[in-house]
């Protein structure tokens, strides 16, 4: 502190001596610039009083080692010089003071040298014949004056260095002593300086601030983690140097890490490369991120760097379970290829049906056969090419327009649709139960009885009965439809919701589904954030029943 206050003072001390020389300087120049251009022009005045009246001639006994005269003639022809021979100097028209007089009457000018070491003014006036008589004087510049005056100006200098070094010593010692034996502890009893003491009082309400803060901070840290470890992802806070900072416990079953690693090395938890290098990019400022498969699940390590402004102060891992994602994507994969398989077998029974039709291979009595075939193979295309458009709409998470859906009507209005369907299949089709109402998708409640109950007739057995039940439990609306078809084997039951999916293909194909009704009927009634539960046994029917 000593040494601040001694480089302060010295330092305040020597501008101050520096910025006094120079102001002095520059006011005393600029004061005898003034005093030598007066002094220019009262001589002047005088000198061409006496040329008007005596004429050039007065020159010839005139005697004056400090200032200089020039007669021009009208056409800027020197016609006479106290110093240089008029032959040999240059015409003078162009001169600044020379045209001004020549105009105004009187003119002047001040013009450096080449070196830039001396400067000379110049003073002109017109005289009564015409010509104009000119005076000039030279003097040293501001920098020449300074070099001048360097000898005197650096002694001056150093003894005010000297003696400011010497005083500054003495006052920071001065200044300092007294503040070593402040009681920062009692604020209040401080008698050096009185003017220290409401910052003295600062200093200790500050102190005790510091202690509230670092009490609310290991508070805030505590709860920090608390809240990591309830998180479900993974999380792993590293210093600059790769170090572990903290780690909450669902990273730790990830990386499957049974004891406290706060302060080692993270690359000794896991070794692998993938993890290592996206470290070192976090490090150097970059983001990483991969999947990977551990312990069964599907996970996603993103590693992004901890910045503060523009430094690096470490790096963040986050870990992802997306096992349930990964299984979506390979259920739309696995959909996708279904898809293209459904859609190209009716395609091809009709392009083979068409072709032996063209090439007329086909008998005449057998005609009727192939076109019905087309016919049949195009409607069930139709079919599979609507549900797959219902499935996407569900799918696409829109917002379609909700209102208040009377379940009974829907249901009789499916019934009057499939009872014709029912009959060709000798299925008696009937409806049972009470009004309920539901705030949803009509269009989508229309999607669930129908696939069900269009299900529950092509699989019926001949004779069979279909019964849809609305009534309410719980206060919830039920919608149940229970047939007395072929049943489902339990090793199927929890699959047959599933996109594509077939207890037996060949049924499927004779009654012309498209595998998609009870995946519509699903999704449809998540929207709707109700439940579906399925009760079957093989031989004597299923009944399935909707919870909204």
């Amino acid at each position: 502190m000593t040494k601040k206050i001694f480089h302060s003072i010295f330092t305040v001390a020597l501008v101050v001596l520096l910025a006094s020389i120079g102001i002095a300087t520059s006011f005393l120049y600029d004061y005898f610039n003034d005093s030598q251009v007066k002094r220019l022009k009262a001589e002047l005045s005088l000198v061409a009083d006496t040329v008007n009246e005596v004429g050039v001639e007065y020159f010839e006994n005139f005697d004056s080692t400090v200032f200089r005269f020039t007669v021009v003639d009208t056409d800027g022809t020197v016609l006479y010089d106290t110093q240089v021979k008029p032959s040999e100097m240059d015409n003078h028209a162009d001169r600044e003071e020379i045209a001004e007089a020549f105009k105004t009457g009187t003119g002047s000018s001040a013009r450096n040298s080449s070196t830039l070491t001396e400067k000379t003014f110049y003073e002109a006036v017109r005289l009564e014949n015409g010509d104009v008589l000119r005076i000039s004087v030279s003097q040293l510049t501001v920098g020449a004056l300074i070099l001048v005056m360097l000898p005197a100006i650096c002694a001056i200098i150093l003894v005010s260095a000297v003696v400011a070094i010497v005083l500054s010593h003495t006052m920071a010692k001065k200044i300092t002593e007294p503040l070593l034996q402040l009681d920062l502890e009692h604020p209040s009893e401080n008698s050096t300086y009185e003017e220290l003491t409401p910052i003295l009082t600062k200093v200790h309400r500050q102190h005790k601030q510091i202690k509230s803060q670092m009490e609310t901070l290991r508070r805030k840290s505590d709860e920090f983690e608390q809240i990591i470890s309830s998180m479900n992802e993974g999380l792993v806070l590293l210093d600059e140097h790769g170090m572990v900072l903290s780690m909450n416990m669902a990273a730790r079953k990830i990386f499957a890490v049974k004891k406290d690693v706060k302060g080692s090395d993270f690359l000794f938890v896991d070794r692998t490369s993938k993890m290592s290098k996206a470290i070192w990019n976090a490090l150097d400022g970059n983001h990483s991120e991969y999947t990977e498969e551990r312990n069964g699940n599907e996970y996603q390590f993103t590693v992004n760097p901890i910045e503060s402004d523009g430094k690096i102060l470490g790096a963040v891992i986050l870990v992802f379970d997306i096992s349930d994602r990964a299984f979506a994507e390979r259920n739309r994969q696995e959909f996708t290829a279904n898809v293209t398989h459904e859609l190209k077998t009716p395609l091809q029974s009709i392009i083979g049906s068409a072709e032996l039709l063209e090439n007329g291979l086909v008998k005449p009595e057998d005609t009727a056969r192939f076109v019905g075939n087309i016919r049949k193979e195009a409607t069930r295309l139709v079919s599979l090419i609507n549900d797959i458009i219902r499935l996407s709409q569900l799918d696409e998470n829109n917002e379609p327009a909700t209102e208040t859906v009377e379940l009974t009507e829907v249901a009789k209005e499916v019934v009057e649709v499939l009872t014709v369907s029912a009959a060709k299949r000798n299925v008696t089709l009937s409806l049972e139960g009470e009004p309920q109402t539901i705030f949803g998708v009509r269009r989508y409640v229309y999607e669930i009885i129908y696939n069900l109950c269009d299900n529950a007739i092509r699989y019926n057995v001949d004779g069979g009965t279909v019964e849809i039940q609305i009534s309410k439990d719980n206060g919830r609306a039920v919608v149940s439809v229970k047939d007395t078809g072929i049943g489902i084997a339990p090793e199927h039951q929890s699959r047959i919701f599933e996109r594509f999916y077939r207890v037996d293909k060949s049924h499927s194909k004779e009654t012309g589904g498209t595998g998609l009704g009870l995946s519509i009927v699903k999704h449809a009634v998540q929207y709707h954030s109700g439940k579906v539960t399925l009760d079957s046994e093989v031989g004597k029917g299923s009944t399935i029943t909707i919870t909204f």
